[in-house]
């Protein structure tokens, strides 16, 4: 059976799986921000930028993500 990758946007109920990701990667774990990488600063990022935030996601789960804005 073939895993399919598919890309969604992101939104806020994507923020556990989204720090768990990163958190699996010890560069990027040791690069979050307490604030900017924090629950309520990955909201407010994602209210001001709603359409170019994305995810690639297999079999239902993130396994990629880029975060972009203006």
């Amino acid at each position: 059976m073939e895993n399919k990758i598919a890309y969604k946007t992101l939104n806020e109920s994507d923020y556990d799986e989204l720090f768990s990701l990163w958190n699996q990667v010890e560069d990027t774990k040791r690069a979050l921000n307490p604030v900017d990488d924090s629950r309520q600063g990955i909201s407010r990022y994602l209210k001001r930028n709603p359409n170019t935030c994305f995810a690639a996601t297999c079999d239902g789960k993130i396994i990629a993500a880029i975060l972009t804005g203006l």
